[in-house]
C-alpha cells in the first residue's frame, strides 16, 4: 500500500469526547494503569514538557507535552494545553487543550481531539488508581479536598462511580462559596457526613485520603501536624507542600526525571536538601509491588502527569468515535503533491 497523508483530519469535538468517558471510568482507569506499565517497561518515548511562561502574566502557561507509547497502544502525538487561572472570574474554564495523534508509518497527523476533559479524566484515574494501590482497596474513612474545582469534580466522579466506600467528607477552598457548592454536589449524590470547611487543617484531620487539587504556584502548607495521622495523600496539584512536609513522608511519583523540576514540591525539596533520596518509587513500582507501606508516615503521590497517559486516554476515545461513525471530517486539510 502506497504512502499517503490521511484523507481527512478527524476533528473530534468535548461532547463526543465527554460521551467516551461518561459512564466508562472504570474503563478510563484501567489504560491508565496500562499506560504507566507500559511507560516502566521502556515502551515509551517522553521528551520533557515544555512550558510557554509569558513576562507580564505568571500565573498564566501553556505547556506542550509530546510523545509516544507503545505496547498495546502504539500511538505518538503531543498535548498542548493551557492554563489560564483568570479565566474563572470570566466564566471560562481554567484549562483548554487539544491533542493531536500521529500516524505512525508517515508522521501526519490524523486527529485533533477536544482534551481539556481527555487531560481531566487521566488525571483523576491516575489520582484514584494511587489511592485504590495505596490505601488498598476502595474506601476510605473521610476524605479532604483542598482546592474544589474542575480537577476535584472529575475525581470526584471517579470515586462515585467506581464505587468508593466513603464515610464523610471535608472540603476546603480559599472561595468558600466553591466549597459549599462542592458538598452541595455531593450531599445530592447521596454522600454521607459532607462539610465544608473554614480552615484547611479540617480538610486534613481525621481523613485518611486528602486530595489536593488546588492553582497553588508556591507551597502554602507546612505544619507538621497535617500528616501526623499519616493519610494518603494526592498531591494532584504538585506545588502545595512545603519540603518539610514531603521530606517527612514516603513519597510516590509518576516519573521521578520528570516531577523534579518546574518548581514542584519535590524540586524544591531536592534543592534545599541536595538529593532526591526521599522519593521512594513510582506509581509502577506500586503496582508491580516493588514499593512497601509505612504505615506510620503519611504517603504523598504527586504525579507530574505524564503525556502518555493523555495518549492512551486519548487513542482510546478516537477509535471509539471514529468507530462510531463520529467526529468531523476535515477533508483536503493536507496539502496535495
Amino acid at each position: 500500500m502506497p504512502y499517503a497523508p490521511p484523507e481527512a483530519l478527524l476533528v473530534v469535538r468535548g461532547a463526543e469526547v465527554a460521551e467516551q468517558i461518561e459512564g466508562n471510568r472504570e474503563t478510563v482507569q484501567d489504560i491508565v494503569r496500562e499506560a504507566y506499565l507500559t511507560h516502566a517497561r521502556g515502551d515509551s518515548s517522553l521528551p520533557h514538557s515544555s512550558f510557554l511562561r509569558f513576562p507580564d502574566r505568571e500565573r498564566d502557561r501553556i505547556i506542550a507535552l509530546p510523545g509516544y507509547l507503545g505496547g498495546q497502544f502504539r500511538v505518538s502525538g503531543v498535548k498542548w494545553i493551557a492554563s489560564f487561572p483568570g479565566n474563572i472570574t470570566h466564566g471560562l474554564a481554567r484549562a483548554s487543550a487539544v491533542l493531536l495523534l500521529n500516524d505512525a508509518r508517515t508522521g501526519f497527523p490524523y486527529a485533533c481531539l477536544e482534551s481539556s476533559l481527555i487531560s481531566a479524566a487521566r488525571t483523576a484515574g491516575s489520582a484514584t488508581l494511587a489511592a485504590e494501590e495505596l490505601i488498598g482497596g476502595r474506601r476510605a474513612g473521610r476524605v479532604g479536598f483542598v482546592g474544589t474545582g474542575l480537577i476535584a469534580e472529575h475525581i470526584r466522579r471517579f470515586l462515585t462511580e467506581l464505587g468508593w466506600e466513603i464515610g464523610g467528607y471535608r472540603l476546603f477552598d480559599t472561595d468558600p462559596a466553591a466549597a459549599e457548592r462542592f458538598a452541595q454536589t455531593l450531599r445530592e449524590t447521596g454522600a454521607p457526613d459532607v462539610r465544608a470547611v473554614g480552615d484547611v487543617r479540617e480538610a486534613f484531620s481525621a481523613c485518611d485520603l486528602v486530595i489536593l487539587a488546588t492553582v497553588a504556584g508556591t507551597p502554602h502548607l507546612a505544619d507538621p501536624q497535617l500528616l501526623r495521622h499519616a493519610p494518603v495523600v494526592l498531591h494532584v496539584s504538585l506545588r502545595d507542600l512545603d519540603p518539610a512536609l514531603i521530606a517527612a513522608a514516603q513519597n510516590v511519583t509518576d516519573d521521578i526525571g520528570h516531577v523534579v523540576r518546574e518548581r514542584t514540591s519535590l524540586h524544591l525539596a531536592a534543592e534545599r536538601f541536595g538529593h532526591q533520596d526521599f522519593i521512594d518509587g513510582t506509581l509502577a513500582d506500586v503496582l508491580t509491588g516493588g514499593f512497601t507501606r509505612d504505615p506510620v508516615r503519611a504517603v504523598v503521590f504527586s504525579p507530574f502527569g505524564l503525556g502518555v497517559l493523555d495518549l492512551a486516554v486519548g487513542k482510546h476515545v478516537y477509535d471509539r468515535v471514529a468507530g462510531l461513525g463520529g467526529g468531523s471530517p476535515v477533508a483536503g486539510f493536507f496539502p496535495v503533491r
